[in-house]
């Protein structure tokens, strides 16, 4: 196991570090697909963030006792499992996000950052650590999709969170709730999230 670091160090390093979105780039389709509004990327986030606490602290509890050569199937039927349980949760509660989110909620087990955070440090730490280290995954991943919801339904719909920001005259920079509105916005923010970090390390 590698050497220990505080739980807020962890959240931290989520969030900005090892953001999964801009500094480790993955987990990108879900990314791409549903922040045509903020609600829509809080909601995903949200949901990612739930199954990724959820599974990294019943992953690290099994990991002793799982046969290495079947680790991967028994990690996905865990992770499946959980997001079975929040799709269920959000169908019966969150009915309108739910149907917005469409596919990509199920398709959460299959996301990159599920399976990687389980095998790359769920299955070689302690629960309470794999459960921090969910977190600030979670929350790095949910406010970069919030981020990307915000910009694009901001410039392309002239509203946040549905709420009216500009007159009703207001059209809209309508490749912001298109697809290449995706990419251009994640790759402005990229840029300047590197730019940053790169003067605070010199």
């Amino acid at each position: 196991m590698s050497r220990k670091i505080s739980f807020s160090t962890q959240i931290l390093n989520g969030i900005f570090k090892e953001n999964p979105t801009f500094v480790l780039v993955i987990g990108l389709c879900p990314t791409l697909a549903v922040t045509t509004s903020a609600i829509n990327g809080l909601g995903m986030g949200v949901a990612t963030l739930l199954v990724l606490v959820s599974s990294n602290f019943f992953i690290s509890i099994i990991s002793k006792i799982t046969p290495s050569q079947v680790r991967i199937p028994v990690y996905v039927i865990v992770i499946s499992t959980i997001v079975t349980v929040i799709g269920m949760l959000m169908q019966a509660y969150l009915p309108t996000l739910y149907l917005a989110l469409g596919i990509f909620v199920p398709l959460i087990v299959v996301n990159c950052i599920i399976l990687a955070r389980a095998e790359m440090f769920a299955a070689r730490n302690g629960p309470i650590a794999s459960l921090v280290d969910g977190l600030g995954i979670g929350l790095g991943f949910t406010i970069a999709l919030t981020l990307l919801g915000s910009i694009r339904e901001i410039l392309g719909s002239g509203t946040w969170f549905n709420q009216p920001l500009f007159s009703s005259n207001y059209q809209g920079v309508l490749i912001m709730i298109l697809p290449p509105g995706a990419f251009l916005t994640i790759g402005v923010l990229m840029a300047i999230i590197q730019k940053f970090t790169k003067k605070g390390g010199e």
